[in-house]
């Protein structure tokens, strides 16, 4: 909702303006999709996520195991033999949180994939976008697949083929 208000006070702002500007629109998800590239980083990253998930999983199976078993043993242990175990069981499941956020967390190793497959691909695509706003005028382009944004687009202004041409793909 604020993003629809933003978008409308500036349409008022600029509306003296907006008669002589050209606007455009382009889907990043659309041409995401054709470029082959990204496609294949997108696999390679789906792979190591599934990969990554898999071993934290069957990592957590185990402390799951560890528990289960420790509450079959607890009448039958000494006081040190459970205080062993039940710091056994900590101590695993710690190296599973550490290994999640390893994999998984705000910088971690499928962040850095992503950003070493996916960013080169994504600054190619705003490349061409800046050089088409430029060549042909454009005072603005608007990305449908950001989401909500744009209330109503005419599908006449959508340059996303052109991107791909630009990028040197055909659709």
């Amino acid at each position: 909702m604020k993003k629809i208000g933003v978008f409308i006070g500036l349409l008022m702002l600029t509306s003296a303006m907006a008669m002589a500007q050209k606007y455009a629109f382009v889907d990043s998800e659309y041409i995401r999709k054709n470029i082959p590239a990204f496609n294949t980083a997108q696999d390679q990253l789906d792979k190591l996520s599934k990969q990554w998930e898999k071993e934290v999983s069957d990592g957590y199976a185990v402390v799951e195991q560890m528990y289960k078993s420790y509450q079959n043993d607890a009448v039958l242990l000494s006081q040190e033999m459970k205080t062993k175990r039940e710091e056994a069981i900590i101590a695993k499941e710690k190296e599973m949180k550490d290994l999640q956020n390893k994999y998984f967390g705000v910088e971690g190793d499928l962040f850095k994939k992503r950003e070493e497959l996916v960013k080169p691909i994504q600054d190619e695509i705003i490349k061409a976008i800046k050089a088409i706003a430029v060549d042909g005028s454009y005072a603005v382009i608007f990305d449908t697949a950001a989401g909500g944004n744009i209330l109503f687009a005419n599908p006449k202004f959508d340059l996303s083929d052109q991107v791909l041409e630009k990028l040197g793909y055909k659709n």
